[in-house]
């Protein structure tokens, strides 16, 4: 897609680019003339210079697309491969990634910090309009939180990485480069926290304005300063144990959700679930109510999609993303994919209780277990997931098939989305030891109401440090408007648009005893307080971690999900290891999963490496 724009500028770029002969096709920092664009300009300085640099960026990013949504997956412990996957795919899966392996390419991203180093060394950030208006500087901002997000997922796949912040125009520098200075997670965090910091509040929310390029909003291409500093913080906390910084993740957090529509705005969850149809006693009417299977490219208030890396849309353009080929069986794979879903997904969705709300709204039937198409427990894995089977008009031979809704039509890669920023807030605020606040964003949902009545009265302290911190997180009732039992029953609320994400799958949760925190009393002494609180924390920790399998399994952010929370726990190889042993199912016995077991109780085997000169 950006392809057909940068052909555009392409012809002249090849005449002024450096002859980027770098280092040799052994190094990671090899790479094509092209890839530093204007690399013979001081500045970049006008308006064609400025946009097409950025959107030479984007067409670097799109290098990443398959790959973030397939290291993030592959890894984890919610997918199966079938017999067609390739060989690169199942040395993912047992973590034995060859340098050669095509999704081992460190120089890919390289190519997107490289260029935006150049662009943020060059970008003329103090030319004014003449109303006095920063030129470039949504650009600059833009491009700032591109080379985060690039270094966090480099950092995250590799553990420690050769670290530049200057543009590389020479095999000197590269070399230099290459056998520099490598920085760990927590380097890299702390780098672009500081970084991001420097720029003015406003572009938080104000991006480039592209409008729209083949069709896609432009908007949907930048990742929000906000979410990328929510990151940063949340995985430097998770590393350090710093209070400080979860603190800071759960107000960045809220900060996007209370500024994405600009100001006196909201951006609720909605009230998008799959249920079982009001008065049905045969458990076989499953209806959705503001669900799609597959996610809307929309920049509407209330889109759930945030952020984007846009694909192109048949294979010849050089960036077609093969996602619908490996989760859904299609013409183009033969009907027959690479990618399944594992045992041990199916036992977390099952294992859900599914509170069905009578029709008077006052009472609870659980669904049974056994139901068939995986619709006992959370209903959000058989509303995504659909198998079934087609005969080969040749051979008549039968074909097991299967279609994936999240990878059924769009050629674009989902990066961010509204329920990460939910749940991932949520996760900052359990860590912080406000697990009662966590659990309301699973079971309730959030507003200034719901937020006075069930969550301050249980951090009540005589300094009020902990209501005073609470109090930030602004939920007007006015515009956030909870769910309640009509609006199952048939009588629904024209203004309610805030629900517990626990909710989207597994009926009506504020009523299921089955989910329900453990102890949720006030207890005004201190000590058994902290002793209470650690236990709630503990449970929603694991309510927290089963939701992110729930609501964003197949989307590539499984194996990450699973090493954050790892980073948290007293023995990391350990948690880690259990969590992807379990991938197909507790009793699994097969020889290579024992030996991904122990080797990943070591911490550095979670990553991959290439060469010698990248990871461990």
């Amino acid at each position: 897609m950006i392809t057909k724009a940068y052909q555009f500028f392409c012809g002249c770029l090849a005449c002024c680019a450096i002859a980027a002969t770098l280092t040799s096709c052994d190094d990671f920092f090899d790479q094509e003339s092209d890839d530093v664009l204007y690399a013979e300009k001081d500045h970049l300085g006008n308006a064609v210079d400025t946009i097409y640099s950025v959107t030479g960026i984007l067409n670097k990013l799109q290098a990443l697309a398959d790959r973030t949504v397939l290291l993030g997956e592959v890894r984890g412990d919610l997918v199966d491969l079938t017999s067609v996957a390739s060989n690169d795919l199942r040395e993912l899966a047992t973590f034995s990634v060859s340098d050669d392996n095509m999704y081992n390419v460190p120089a890919d991203y390289y190519a997107v910090i490289n260029n935006c180093n150049y662009f943020i060394n060059h970008a003329d950030t103090a030319l004014k309009t003449n109303s006095n208006e920063y030129v470039f500087m949504k650009e600059y901002a833009a491009v700032k939180a591109i080379r985060a997000w690039t270094y966090l997922q480099l950092v995250l796949n590799y553990g420690q990485v050769p670290f530049v912040t200057e543009p590389l125009l020479s095999r000197e520098e590269a070399e230099a480069a290459e056998a520099g200075t490598k920085a760990d997670l927590q380097t890299v965090c702390s780098y672009f926290i500081n970084d991001l910091a420097s720029l003015p509040e406003r572009y938080n929310t104000e991006y480039p304005g592209y409008r729209q390029i083949r069709g896609v909003e432009s908007k949907l291409l930048f990742f929000p300063l906000s979410v990328v500093r929510g990151d940063l913080y949340l995985w430097r906390a998770s590393a350090t144990g710093s209070k400080e910084d979860y603190r800071q993740a759960a107000l960045c957090y809220y900060k996007y959700i209370s500024e994405r529509n600009g100001s006196n705005s909201a951006y609720p969850t909605d009230m998008a679930y799959v249920m079982w149809t009001v008065g049905s006693n045969s458990w076989m009417a499953r209806t959705m109510r503001n669900w799609s299977l597959t996610i809307s490219e929309s920049i509407a208030a209330n889109a759930e999609l945030i952020s984007m890396i846009a694909c192109d849309s048949i294979r010849a353009e050089g960036n077609y993303s093969e996602l619908r080929n490996l989760f859904t069986s299609r013409e183009d794979n033969d009907y027959k994919v690479s990618i399944t879903p594992s045992q041990r997904m199916i036992d977390i969705s099952e294992s859900q209780a599914y509170a069905h709300l009578s029709y008077d709204g006052n009472s609870i039937t659980y669904a049974p277990s056994g139901l068939q198409d995986h619709e006992s427990g959370d209903l959000r894995l058989s509303a995504s997931w659909t198998e079934g089977f087609r005969r080969d008009q040749l051979t008549g031979e039968r074909i097991e098939t299967q279609t994936i809704g999240k990878y059924l039509q769009s050629r674009n890669v989902h990066i961010y989305r509204r329920m990460m920023v939910y749940l991932r807030m949520a996760e900052a605020f359990n860590e912080l030891g406000y697990p009662r606040m966590a659990y309301q964003i699973l079971a309730q949902g959030l507003s200034n109401k719901t937020i006075q009545e069930n969550v301050i009265p249980c951090y009540m302290t005589s300094d009020r440090s902990d209501s005073i911190f609470l109090a930030q997180f602004d939920f007007p009732d006015t515009r956030y408007a909870v769910m309640d039992e009509g609006d199952l029953v048939g009588q629904a609320s024209m203004s309610h648009n805030q629900m517990g994400v626990h909710t989207r799958g597994s009926g009506w949760t504020p009523l299921n005893d089955r989910y329900l925190l453990p102890n949720d009393t006030v207890e005004p002494d201190l000590s058994k307080r902290a002793q209470l609180i650690a236990e709630q924390q503990q449970y929603v920790e694991k309510l927290l971690l089963d939701e992110e399998a729930l609501e964003f399994a197949f989307e590539g952010t499984r194996y990450y999900d699973i090493m954050r929370f790892a980073l948290r726990h007293d023995s990391p190889g350990a948690f880690l290891a259990d969590k992807v042993y379990a991938r197909r199912g507790t009793d699994n016995a097969a020889q290579m999963q024992t030996v991904i077991k122990a080797n990943l109780s070591d911490q550095r085997s979670w990553y991959l490496n290439w060469n010698g000169k990248i990871g461990y």
